[in-house]
């Protein structure tokens, strides 16, 4: 039999013991990530070089069989897959089956964002997973992941919310963070939107800083699905700045040409994009149904039958073939370091009051990713913003102010995101535009209201008798109100006051001709004040 140690010995052994064990033992420091990971709003592999998402999802939790698809995926050039998967809600994906996906990613030299689709639309569709039960999954399957943090990105729960209760949607976002690295993740995490993916409400976006500290890595992307909800131009680049005020990740982890719930404007979400250096994922490979088999990229699997919108997110503009660029943990493809030559001086032609038509001397890519297209900057202090992109070497710039000054210039940038220095500037004066009988007439109306904000619809109408090419709407906000979003206008603010300006599309207004805008306001709780007065003037 043993015998028992007194107990100064079994004490003195005990703090030895620990002695030893914290001198071998070093923690991880706090904030630590491990393989690709966040810094500020960008993606960055663990050799520092920055990683920019172009890809394509792929049902492969109902498509099991259709393992060639990554192989196929990767030949038409994304350098990333979204494979769906899941715990039970769809048949099931199990470690074996995932590590098997794994291969296949690190095989075709694909970034692997794997996504747990149980939770979709959780509180207004029955059978949803809670993020709680995700995490439950990603425990059972951690095995198959071990040291693939350099080409795994793990989202936790596909649009883990609907339309309901969407307020729970930050507590239980953070909740699972928090678990993932309790159960020894290291990988970088990616969080979907609520309202089906969409953040219309735009509860993801007020509370991502929150959700963001939650990571002790601080390792997490957020991710918006763009659909019906973004289908104008100002829509889209109100929530992309929003994160890029902000100093936050962001990624378009899913968007269609076409959607049940209105027509996306892919054109721009692309473009905005690659100009910004935002990752997008396009859904989906192949195998659609419901209703919205159109959003099929390529027919029955099969890569060579693109379907049109297999062409357009391929090989159109902005698309993934001019624009993605492999990650250099592959070992290749990706050490395109040289900017594209510097584009010759813009030349202005067809100025009117809202508009010129822009020319320039193309460029040259000899690094090998080729060139990816331009964006055209106006010269403007400290901050240039940027008034339009292209992929020629010409441009129709829209939305101008009339009788204005504006100093331009060009900049190109190639696939793998580099950008040539500033060409020579030109300098144009949009015209006074309107005439005898010019005038409009602005009024709103509240379409819904709560506690803490409220959405305005206005209406613009041309009073005159002639046609309009621009028109400019300024009011006032009430004290604590601020912009939270808008569409088919493009809102600045000083102090409380706002002034509202045609997009592109809505400025011509023939006599008696209307166009609408519309903005959502935040206002502090109690307060019923709205906006209740416009001025309007056209050109």
């Amino acid at each position: 039999m043993r015998k028992r140690l007194g107990p100064a010995l079994a004490a003195l052994l005990s703090l030895v013991a620990s002695m030893l064990v914290s001198t071998l033992i070093v923690p991880a420091p706090a904030h630590a990530a491990v393989g690709l990971r966040v810094s500020g709003t960008r993606i960055m592999e663990a050799n520092g070089n920055a990683f920019v998402m172009r890809g394509v999802s792929h049902a492969h939790t109902w498509y099991t069989s259709q393992t060639g698809s990554f192989a196929n995926i990767k030949a038409l050039r994304a350098n990333t897959v979204r494979v769906v998967l899941s715990g039970g809600r769809w048949p099931a994906n199990n470690a074996a089956d995932v590590a098997n996906v794994v291969s296949l990613c690190r095989q075709n030299r694909l970034i692997c964002v794997l996504e747990n689709h149980d939770t979709t639309g959780y509180g207004e569709q029955s059978g949803a997973y809670t993020l709680d039960q995700a995490v439950d999954y990603w425990s059972s399957i951690r095995s198959a992941l071990t040291g693939t943090e350099d080409f795994i990105i793990v989202n936790i729960g596909n649009e883990p919310i609907g339309n309901n209760n969407v307020s729970t949607w930050t507590s239980a976002t953070t909740s699972a963070i928090t678990r993932m690295r309790g159960l020894g993740f290291q990988h970088m995490l990616l969080v979907d939107a609520p309202n089906w993916g969409q953040d219309w409400q735009f509860t993801m976006r007020d509370n991502a800083q929150t959700v963001a500290n939650a990571d002790p890595q601080r390792n997490t992307v957020f991710s918006v699905h763009m659909y019906g909800v973004f289908d104008t131009a100002a829509e889209i680049n109100a929530y992309l700045n929003a994160f890029q005020t902000a100093g936050l990740p962001l990624v378009i982890g899913e968007f269609g040409h076409n959607h049940s719930d209105g027509n996306p404007d892919e054109d721009t979400i692309m473009s905005q994009a690659v100009s910004r250096g935002i990752g997008y994922i396009g859904w989906s490979w192949s195998g659609n149904g419901g209703g919205v088999e159109y959003l099929d990229m390529v027919t029955n699997f099969n890569a060579a039958s693109l379907t049109s919108w297999g062409q357009r997110i391929f090989n159109g503009a902005n698309g993934i073939a001019a624009t993605s660029r492999e990650a250099t943990f592959f070992g290749g493809g990706g050490t395109d370091t040289t900017a594209p030559t510097t584009p010759g001086t813009p030349s202005a032609a067809g100025i009117t009051s809202s508009g010129a038509n822009l020319t320039w001397s193309a460029s040259t890519d000899a690094g090998g990713s080729g060139l990816a297209g331009y964006d055209v900057y106006r010269e403007q202090g400290t901050t240039d913003p940027l008034l339009g992109s292209t992929t020629t070497n010409s441009i129709a710039l829209t939305g101008l102010t009339a009788s204005t000054q504006y100093q331009v210039y060009v900049r190109a940038r190639d696939g793998a995101g580099n950008r040539s220095g500033n060409s020579p500037t030109t300098t144009f004066t949009t015209t006074s535009g309107g005439g005898p009988g010019g005038g409009c007439t602005a009024t709103g109306t509240v379409q819904s209201q709560w506690g803490g904000g409220y959405v305005t619809q206005a209406t613009v109408t041309n009073s005159g008798t002639a046609p309009t090419t621009s028109w400019t709407v300024t009011f006032t906000l009430p004290a604590g109100h601020t912009i939270a979003g808008s569409w088919n206008a493009t809102l600045t603010t000083s102090g409380q006051t706002v002034t509202a300006r045609n997009a592109g599309y809505n400025g011509n207004l023939s006599a008696g001709g209307t166009a609408n805008f519309g903005f959502q306001i935040t206002r502090p709780g109690g307060n019923t004040s709205t906006v209740t007065s416009y001025t309007c003037a056209s050109s």
